[in-house]
C-alpha cells in the first residue's frame, strides 16, 4: 500500500500517510506556463496498491484535471489497483436536471474517473448519496456523524440540545446525529428563490431556550446557513453551534461568518481553508485524517468500512 498526493490538501494527505506510518510518494507534480498540468511519478510503485488523496475543491476543474492525470500515470505505471480518496467531490451539488437542457455533471466526473483508470472511489458525505450509482466501482462514502457527536459531547456542556436540519434533505443526517446525542430534532422549511440564495419560511420544532446545533454537509457563501441562525434566534434558541463537512467558504464567507450570531462553526479539513480562517475565532477545524486512515487501511486488508459507524 502505498499513498500518493494531489496539491489540493498536501496537509491532510501528510497527517493520513503519517498515522498509517508511511511516505508519501514521491511525484513532481507541476503547472506549465499556459496552464498545463504535468505528472511524473518518481519511484517504482509496479504492483502495488496505491490511494491517491485529492479533493476536487477550488480550483475544482484544476483539481480534477490534477488527480485524472495523476490515475493516468499510476495506471501506465502498472499501479495494481488505484484507489482516489477525495475528501471534497466537486460537482456533487449537480447530481440531476434541474431544467430540461442542464448536464449532470456529477455523472460526467464519475464518468472521467472510471475512464481515467481508478479502481474504487473513498470520499465524505457525499452531497447525493445516489452518487454512488454513477460509479460502476465500488465507493465507500464515509460520515462525519461520529466525530461531530464525539466533539460535542466533550465541549459542549448544554443539557438542552436539540439538532436542527436545514432544509428537507438533510433530516436523515441530521436525525442520526440527533439520535447519538439523544437529543430532538427540528427542521427547517426553507424556499430557494434563486441558486445560492435561501429564504426561511417556517422552523418545524420547538427551539425557544435550546442550544441549537445545525448540521450540513457544505457551505458555500454562508448565506443559507446565517439565514438559519437569525431565524433560529428569533425563535428564541439560546445559542447556535454549527457542523459543516466541506467548507467551501466562497468569497466574503469567512467574514460574514464571524460577524454573525453563529456561537461556533466546526468545520472539517477535506478542503484546505487554512488561509481563509485565519484569525478567525468562530471557526474551528476538526481533522478527518484519523477516519480517513482507517477506512484506507480497511480497504488495503479487505475488511469492512461501514462498521466504523456501527
Amino acid at each position: 500500500m502505498k499513498i500518493l498526493s494531489g496539491t489540493s490538501n498536501l496537509k491532510l494527505s501528510k497527517t493520513i500517510a503519517k498515522s498509517l506510518k508511511l511516505k508519501l510518494i514521491n511525484t513532481n507534480i507541476r503547472r506549465f506556463a499556459d496552464g498545463e498540468i504535468y505528472i511524473e511519478i518518481n519511484e517504482n510503485i509496479r504492483g502495488n496498491s496505491v490511494f491517491v488523496v485529492q479533493s476536487t475543491s477550488n480550483p475544482a476543474n484544476d483539481n480534477l484535471m490534477e488527480l485524472l492525470l495523476v490515475i493516468d500515470a499510476l495506471k501506465r505505471s502498472s499501479a495494481k489497483t488505484i484507489t482516489a480518496v477525495i475528501p471534497y467531490f466537486g460537482y456533487a451539488r449537480q447530481d440531476r436536471k434541474v431544467a430540461p437542457r442542464t448536464s449532470i455533471s456529477a455523472k460526467v466526473v464519475a464518468n472521467l474517473l472510471t475512464n481515467a483508470g481508478a479502481n474504487r472511489i473513498v470520499t465524505v458525505d457525499l452531497h447525493a448519496g445516489q452518487i454512488q450509482g454513477f460509479f460502476d466501482m465500488p465507493v465507500d462514502n464515509l460520515f462525519t456523524t461520529p466525530l461531530f457527536s464525539k466533539f460535542i459531547k466533550k465541549k459542549i456542556t448544554s443539557k438542552n440540545l436539540i439538532c436542527v436540519s436545514p432544509d428537507m434533505g438533510g433530516v436523515a443526517r441530521t436525525r442520526a446525529l440527533a439520535t447519538r446525542l439523544k437529543a430532538d430534532l427540528a427542521i427547517i422549511d426553507k424556499r430557494r428563490p434563486a441558486p445560492g440564495k435561501s429564504q426561511v419560511m417556517n422552523i418545524i420544532g420547538d427551539v425557544k431556550n435550546k442550544t441549537c446545533i445545525i448540521v450540513d454537509d457544505i457551505i458555500d457563501s454562508g448565506g443559507t446557513i446565517i439565514n438559519a441562525v437569525d431565524a433560529l434566534k428569533k425563535q428564541g434558541a439560546k445559542e447556535v453551534f454549527v457542523f459543516i463537512t466541506h467548507a467551501v467558504l466562497s468569497g466574503e464567507a469567512a467574514k460574514k461568518i464571524k460577524n454573525s450570531k453563529i456561537k461556533k462553526l466546526i468545520i472539517t479539513d477535506t478542503i484546505d481553508n487554512s488561509h481563509k480562517i485565519k484569525n478567525n475565532n468562530k471557526i474551528e477545524v476538526l481533522s478527518i485524517a484519523s477516519l480517513m486512515s482507517e477506512a484506507i487501511k480497511r480497504i488495503a486488508n479487505s475488511n469492512s468500512v461501514s462498521d466504523l459507524f456501527n
